[in-house]
Parts: structure tokens; C-alpha cells; sequence
């Protein structure tokens, strides 16, 4: 390598919360650079569930802890074939596929007046096991599951 390597950086504390994890939720909803358009979706999703009598925080960390994918399967070509591998998934893009999946989730949902009711439907949703983020999961999931086969093509040389 010619140059050294690129440190990771975290984003600052959010605002109000002062949490590392919602601040990076906030950069991933966030569309072309608007970033206060995007506190205000999350903010007024957990102002929402906050309405609904429940805590923000703990839904918020339920509905991330249901949809963390633990296996993903990755394409590999051996011997002029290529087979999908199930391999464990790293922590930084366990939080990413999350945080994607939430997010498309919540854009896709049908009906609510804006993206944060959107977003807070979508995140009760995730909390309690159901909703289209946690079936992304489960998919994925159950891909590995099926491609188990290939497993020991992971430990091959390149």
C-alpha cells in the first residue's frame, strides 16, 4: 500500500439524545444532504412513539437489535461456477444493512402523513418482530440457511 490507511470516523453525539448510533441512524436517513430534514423525521418518529406511551430509546434499540443480520451470503466464482457463500456479517456493516433496511422499509410502508410516521410505524413494528425490515432479515437469513452446502468453499485459498 502506498498511502496509509483511513480511520474510521464516528459522527458526533446527536443533539438531543447524545447517542453515536442515532446520529449515524439520522446520516443514513438523511437525502441529499439535508440533515436537519432528517433529524426532524427521526426526532418526530420518536416523538410518536413517545405518544404511543412507549420509550423511544428502548423501541429504537429493540427495533435495531431485531434486524441485525448475523449470516449474509456473498457471491464467490470456484472452478468457473459461482455459488453464494454464507458468511458471518462484520459490526460496522451489520449496523449499515440495518440502518438500510429500516430506512427502505419505512419509505416503502403505504399510507401516514410523512416520513416520521412512516419511520415510527416501521421502528414499533421492527420492535415487536414483524414489519418488512425484519423480513429482509429473515430472508437473508434464510438464504445462508439454504446455501449451507457451500460453507466450506469460505475456507478456500484465494
Amino acid at each position: 500500500m502506498r498511502h496509509k490507511q483511513v480511520t474510521p470516523r464516528e459522527p458526533a453525539p446527536d443533539s438531543k439524545y447524545g447517542r453515536v448510533d442515532i446520529a449515524k441512524f439520522i446520516n443514513y436517513i438523511m437525502v441529499d444532504g439535508k440533515k436537519s430534514l432528517a433529524e426532524k423525521c427521526v426526532y418526530g418518529a420518536f416523538d410518536r412513539i413517545e405518544k404511543a406511551d412507549k420509550k423511544p430509546l428502548e423501541i429504537f434499540d429493540q427495533a435495531v437489535m431485531n434486524t441485525t443480520p448475523q449470516m449474509e451470503v456473498r457471491s464467490r466464482r470456484v472452478g468457473g461456477a459461482n455459488y453464494q457463500i454464507p458468511m458471518p456479517v462484520r459490526g460496522e456493516r451489520q449496523r449499515a444493512l440495518t440502518f438500510r433496511w429500516l430506512r427502505a422499509a419505512s419509505r416503502a410502508r403505504k399510507g401516514g402523513h410523512g416520513m416520521a410516521e412512516k419511520l415510527a410505524g416501521e421502528l414499533m413494528d421492527a420492535a415487536q418482530g414483524i414489519g418488512d425490515a425484519v423480513k429482509k432479515k429473515q430472508d437473508v437469513h434464510r438464504m445462508a440457511e439454504a446455501n449451507r452446502a457451500f460453507a466450506h468453499f469460505a475456507r478456500v485459498a484465494r
